[in-house]
This record gives structure tokens, C-alpha cells and sequence, in this order.
């Protein structure tokens, strides 16, 4: 019969019983929430677009074998680890700004437009880095750079 076990009382670490096998690279985690993620998630689409693109490559042939993409989703997992390192070193206010209004407003970008427009100018000219949504028509203005916007955080 199993008891209770509280896991805060044990006396050793947890040890993951079914770890990954020595050919799979290791790699750490991003160590951010869904609100950091959100804010960063345009740059880390560009700044690791082929790491992505072979990724999602190798799941379409991989035909249901999750264990054939492992190293392909541990560049991906770096890359992006890599881009939230630069942001932070670059433009950590702006980012900060960026994702604390994200995380105050139910993750809606349209609520935090002014922050994340200083922070697109700082990825801009430290990185070199520019926020494009994908599928936008040619010759259209992108959302986040709408003047009047229809969606605020007060409806006219």
C-alpha cells in the first residue's frame, strides 16, 4: 500500500526516473514564464527562423516519433536561450516593461502597444532586430505599428 509522501519533506533532490539517453544533447530551460515568452516571441521567430524551420522539418518526416527531433528541438530550446540572454544584457528595461504590462493585462498585446514600441526600438537598433507578424499582406501596415488602432484598452 503507497502512502502520503510529502514531496517538500524529502530528505534527497528529485531524480527524473526515465532520463534522456546520452545521445541526446543536454540542454537547459528557458527559465521564463508565458509573459516573457510572449514579449520575446516575434524576435526568437526571426532570430532562430532555420533552427525552427529544421524543426518543424524533421516532426513532418518523423512520422509520430517524437524521439527523432530531440536534437533539432534542443537547437531550437538554445537559440532561443541565446536571444532572451541578448535581451536581457541589451534591452532589459524595455523587456521588462514589455512583459510585466503583457502579464497585468491578460497577455492582450493590443493593452501594451507604447512599451512594446520602445521595446521593438531597442531590439532594433542593438540587435538588429525587427518585429514582423507573419502573413501580413504586402504593403499593409503591421498591427503593431497602427497609429489609431481600433482595439485599446478603452473601446471608442
Amino acid at each position: 500500500m503507497s502512502g502520503f509522501r510529502d514531496s517538500a519533506s524529502g530528505s534527497q533532490p528529485y531524480k527524473d526516473p526515465t532520463p534522456l539517453p546520452d545521445s541526446v544533447p543536454r540542454v537547459q530551460e528557458l527559465g521564463v514564464t508565458s509573459a516573457p515568452l510572449k514579449s520575446a516571441a516575434f524576435f526568437i521567430g526571426a532570430y532562430c527562423k532555420e533552427y525552427n524551420e529544421d524543426f518543424m522539418l524533421c516532426k513532418n518526416e518523423g512520422r509520430g516519433d517524437p524521439g527523432e527531433c530531440l536534437k533539432e528541438g534542443r537547437r531550437v530550446t538554445r537559440c532561443a536561450t541565446d536571444l532572451i540572454n541578448k535581451m536581457r544584457e541589451n534591452c532589459l528595461e524595455q523587456f521588462d516593461a514589455h512583459w510585466n504590462c503583457l502579464e497585468l493585462n491578460n497577455q492582450e498585446y493590443y493593452a501594451c502597444r507604447k512599451p512594446e514600441r520602445t521595446l521593438n526600438k531597442c531590439m532594433f537598433e542593438k540587435l538588429g532586430l525587427t518585429k514582423t507578424v507573419p502573413g501580413t499582406p504586402a504593403g499593409k501596415t503591421q498591427i503593431h505599428e497602427v497609429e489609431k488602432p481600433v482595439y485599446t484598452t478603452v473601446q471608442r
